[in-house]
């Protein structure tokens, strides 16, 4: 089997399309989504309905939860909270009860997914450091764990003591944990503006890493298209 596992697409069509036919051209047989699928960007709709025809195992992003709701709730930068506000009045009712009914952790075949942290995914915490997924680690029953959130791909392994990989092809040893960062599609923060996502091929045991270009300049004139806020636009250029 070959996933192609991707999340924190925050509604960049460009980026998804882009993303969806590179896995085609490396022969995914199944697809897995990491959530955040709203938010950011301008085609909420659009995303949702190319995720819900995948239909395929989907957990739910902060996000997700925020535009599944009437208000966003406190603790929002500015331009996310505006992005949302924006985005709840493109989603027809069904959009929003699908996100709100979203799981927040699920295991697929051999492996788990979960949109932050197992320890707590409903705090929406970040992984960024290794006591972060150690924290993880204690909560983790399968080999390996799929996570999103941070945008940044990046790898965790528990061999005794937790280590920090950076990856492009990442050999699964199977007396091992690890904790894999998929990256983001919608709107990358590594400094690397293209699109991110993974492919795991059970077969191999080895999740390989891969970054697309898309059509940048689309993506920025459909935000700006929107009224959403400019620095949206900007961002995407520089990849934070």
């Amino acid at each position: 089997m070959r996933f192609a596992i991707f999340g924190d697409i925050h509604a960049n069509l460009h980026a998804l399309q882009a993303v969806l036919a590179d896995a085609k051209g490396q022969d995914a047989t199944h697809y897995v989504c990491m959530g955040d699928v709203v938010g950011y960007n301008a085609f909420p709709r659009e995303c949702l309905d190319i995720v819900r025809e995948l239909d395929c195992p989907t957990v739910k992003g902060n996000h997700d939860e925020q535009a599944s709701m009437d208000i966003t709730q406190e603790g929002l930068n500015p331009l996310a909270e505006e992005a949302l506000d924006w985005t709840r009045e493109q989603l027809a009712p069904a959009d929003q009860q699908w996100l709100r009914e979203l799981r927040m952790q699920r295991q697929v075949r051999d492996f788990t997914i979960v949109h932050s942290t197992l320890d707590t995914p409903h705090k929406w915490g970040y992984v960024t450091t290794q006591l972060d997924a150690a924290a993880s680690f204690s909560y983790q029953h399968t080999g390996i764990c799929f996570i999103g959130h941070t945008h940044v791909p990046r790898a965790y392994v528990r061999e005794g003591s937790v280590r920090t990989l950076s990856f492009g092809t990442l050999q699964i040893q199977r007396n091992q944990k690890y904790l894999v960062n998929v990256g983001s599609v919608g709107q990358p923060r590594d400094g690397d503006w293209r699109a991110a996502y993974c492919i795991y091929d059970t077969a191999k045991n080895e999740v390989e890493l891969r970054r697309l270009p898309y059509d940048l300049r689309g993506a920025q004139q459909a935000i700006l298209a929107a009224g959403l806020p400019e620095k949206l636009a900007g961002r995407l250029s520089v990849g934070r």
